[in-house]
């Protein structure tokens, strides 16, 4: 018997686990071990939680017969020994596959979802399988525990038939954050939105998610190191953010280097600051022994907290000791490992030039009300610039009552104090107070009005600005009941490229409304979208499919696309696309088909075929998914040719 180590609120518990079949009272034990153990499981990531803790019920339901027959211990045949084993196997792939939700990396789960789904989806098979054929006579079960078993083993058969649930505004951002449009100005906003999806927004949360992305990267020791490099960026933006070190790297400066070249040399666990897990330059120490980075405790003490983060004890004085031993060794360490430490510009606390911050916010906000235009003009720009820096700059902006006068100014005649105006209520609303003040100040109808008549710049700050705001749903029906709309239809067909995307992705958002599909189809929203798909040189074409996959759900959507050219468009997409565009124009076709079974016999008659069954095969995983159903529904329709 083989046992398997997991953790479970910490502390590590052995879980016996046999690689071979054993007597019924092994296999019971171990299957009872097995479902207690994935009962403690309580931080199921939140892109799967909702499954886990539907397979978890399910499991439980296998109790009563598991008792009932460890209570009855009598013999039993072959046959009933060998359902129980495969019943085994099927638990301890559901506690496998239970642990890495619950202790997985949250961006990893969320990138690869529907590669996760599949896994549910073939612990669900393995589970039913087992279940099926149980020889509850022989073993003598009663058929009330019978029942209940069976009943679950239904709900089993249905789970796997059940048709897709990816979250489409999660699945957007993500898109957007990897598909390197680094020049969109709604990128805070949509970082923002995943931080907040992700429950990634406290020094606990990134915390633990960098040490998990540290063990995904050291398990993985340099494959698939594309996705890998994508996940370690994106955790560094999103810390970026939520104001911790400005620095995408895992153990400080080194990471990038350490996943292109020194993949075993991690740095040593005593080195990195508790609160940012990133290697210490000046490590202080504080009254209950702990060691910290001097820059993070201090925010932390800065803040008014007067514990210690680590051990939650109350601090007995906030003097900082420095640990010149551990200095020592730290830069003894990196000089052995030719690595450089960083330089990091002196922190400003709350007693310093911090202060002085605060009086020189006061002083532009009170310059935004001035008659003088240099005087607002200037107030303006630097109050962006201020805006754009830290979470703590716009909630000092906030605060100091900028916003209506910011709101004030969007009317104002000057194009360029109009510009930078938007841009800074831009970078105000990725804090979510921020989004709700800036809207109940009458800012929306003041943006859509630039968005119309604006610079270019400024029509595409507005569009930014827009999706920003729009990650609250009340902004989402505002914005469509105040004619938004067609403005964004307008700059998605006419702008420049980055007026372009940033218009796509504040269209999607408002799409996720029904009454604002139905707005965005009467704007003409369809039109400029199929001349995204034709031009290969914006790179939109993932995005503009996951819009027309919103509208299509929509009868007028399905009228408006549900045309032989675009069909034929989307074949082309599907034989010739990269596996992203393939996949999105899969779901697209699979959405129309559903509801006009005429479109996929058109599909077939331009040759998508041959084309499903090998991304059926091959493709991505949510692409299979979605190739098999439309598959399947050309089965049903007896379209097959």
């Amino acid at each position: 018997m083989d046992s398997q180590m997991v953790m479970e609120g910490g502390n590590n518990v052995l879980v016996s686990v046999s690689s071979s079949g054993g007597d019924e009272s092994d296999v019971v034990k171990e299957l009872m071990e097995v479902i207690e153990s994935v009962g403690l499981y309580s931080g199921y990531r939140k892109t799967q939680r909702k499954e886990c803790l539907s397979l978890v019920r399910r499991l439980k339901l296998l109790v009563p017969f598991l008792e009932e027959l460890r209570e009855l211990g009598t013999s039993v045949s072959g046959e009933a020994l060998n359902c129980l084993n495969n019943l085994r196997k099927a638990l301890v792939l559901a506690m496998k596959l239970l642990k890495h939700c619950n202790y997985g990396s949250k961006i990893y789960l969320a990138l690869e979802s529907e590669a996760v789904m599949s896994r549910f989806l073939g612990v669900y098979d393995k589970l039913h399988q087992a279940l099926d054929g149980m020889p509850y006579d022989d073993l003598g079960i009663s058929v009330e525990v019978k029942e209940q078993v069976e009943l679950m083993r239904m709900q089993l058969k249905r789970a796997k038939k059940r048709t897709d649930t990816i979250d489409m505004e999660l699945a957007m951002d993500m898109m957007v954050v990897f598909s390197n449009m680094n020049d969109t100005n709604a990128d805070s906003a949509i970082l923002e939105r995943l931080a907040i999806k992700l429950e990634l927004r406290t020094f606990t949360d990134l915390n633990q998610e960098t040490l998990a992305v540290q063990k995904l990267v050291k398990k993985r020791a340099g494959h698939n190191a594309e996705n890998i490099q994508q996940i370690v960026d994106l955790l560094g933006k999103i810390k970026q953010i939520s104001g911790l070190e400005e620095t995408t790297a895992l153990d400080g400066p080194v990471s990038s280097k350490i996943l292109q070249r020194c993949q075993s040399s991690l740095v040593p666990h005593e080195f990195l600051c508790p609160i940012t897990l990133e290697i210490m330059t000046d490590p202080v120490i504080v009254s209950t022994g702990q060691t910290y980075e001097r820059e993070s405790i201090q925010k932390w003490l800065d803040s008014n907290h007067r514990t210690c983060p680590k051990t939650g004890q109350i601090l007995l004085h906030l003097s900082l000791a420095p640990n010149v031993a551990l200095k020592n060794l730290i830069r003894q360490w990196c000089e052995k490992n030719n690595i450089e430490l960083p330089k990091k510009d002196p922190y400003i606390g709350p007693d310093g030039s911090s202060t002085e911050l605060i009086k020189e916010i006061s002083f532009l906000v009170e310059n935004l009300s001035s008659c003088e235009l240099d005087v607002q003009r200037e107030a303006v720009l630097k109050i962006r610039m201020l805006s754009k820096e830290s979470p703590d700059n716009r909630i000092l902006i906030a605060n100091s009552g900028g916003i209506p006068p910011l709101v004030q100014l969007l009317y104002h005649p000057n194009s360029k104090v109009q510009e930078q105006t938007v841009t800074a209520l831009l970078n105000l609303s990725i804090d979510e107070a921020n989004k709700r003040l800036i809207a109940r100040e009458g800012a929306v109808p003041a943006i859509i009005q630039i968005l119309q008549n604006g610079t270019d710049e400024a029509r595409e700050n507005s569009a930014a600005a827009l999706f920003s705001l729009c990650t609250l749903d009340d902004n989402k029906v505002l914005v469509g009941t105040l004619n938004g709309i067609p403005p964004l239809v307008e700059l998605l067909q006419h702008g420049t490229i980055r007026g372009k995307k940033d218009a796509a992705t504040a269209l999607f958002n408002l799409s996720l409304n029904q009454a604002n599909k139905s707005r965005a189809i009467q704007a003409g929203i369809i039109p400029p979208l199929l001349q995204v798909l034709e031009d290969k040189n914006l790179g939109m074409i993932d995005e503009a499919l996951s819009i027309l996959l919103l509208l299509a759900s929509h009868p007028e959507g399905q009228n408006e696309i549900g045309k032989l050219s675009f069909v034929e468009t989307l074949v082309e997409i599907i034989r010739h696309g990269t596996p992203k565009n393939k996949e999105c124009a899969t779901s697209v076709l699979l959405e129309l088909g559903l509801n006009n079974s005429s479109l996929v016999l058109a599909a077939l008659q331009y040759g998508v075929y041959e084309h499903l069954v090998e991304i059926a095969r091959n493709g991505t995983n949510r692409a299979q998914r979605k190739a098999n159903s439309l598959l399947n529904h050309m089965s049903k329709c007896e379209h097959l040719p």
